[in-house]
């Protein structure tokens, strides 16, 4: 069974970090772009950062430019995405999900991606 298990949410300060990861059970990651996505209460889920099954090739949103970074370790079969310097704007639900098509340029597009995990809280707040 193919599952995506997010972990590393939680409360924060404004300017505070964490880092998010995105563990696969039942498939390895080497093959699959991955994307991180987020969905605050009563707005859109939005991308927020992929990254291309070789991690060549990353995206990010406007919003997150300079502050996150997302990175692969295939051998762990985990993903992460490293934020910091977050904003109370910053809180929201965050999935990942893996996108099987052959990607060479990461895109976050979400119809693409086909498996998505649980989600995690992150709530930035003093």
């Amino acid at each position: 069974q193919l599952q995506l298990v997010e972990s590393g949410g939680g409360l924060v300060q404004p300017g505070g970090s964490l880092r998010l990861s995105c563990a696969a059970s039942g498939f390895t990651l080497d093959y699959y772009a991955i994307g991180w996505f987020r969905q605050a209460p009563g707005k859109e889920r939005e991308g927020v950062s992929c990254i291309s099954s070789s991690g060549g090739s990353t995206n990010y949103a406007d919003s997150v430019k300079g502050r996150f970074t997302i990175s692969r370790d295939n051998a762990k079969n985990t993903v992460y995405l490293q934020m910091n310097s977050l904003k109370p704007e910053d809180t929201a639900i965050y999935y990942c999900a893996a996108d099987p098509g052959p990607t060479v340029q990461a895109m976050c597009v979400m119809t693409w991606y086909d498996y998505w995990g649980q989600g995690t809280q992150v709530t930035v707040s003093s």
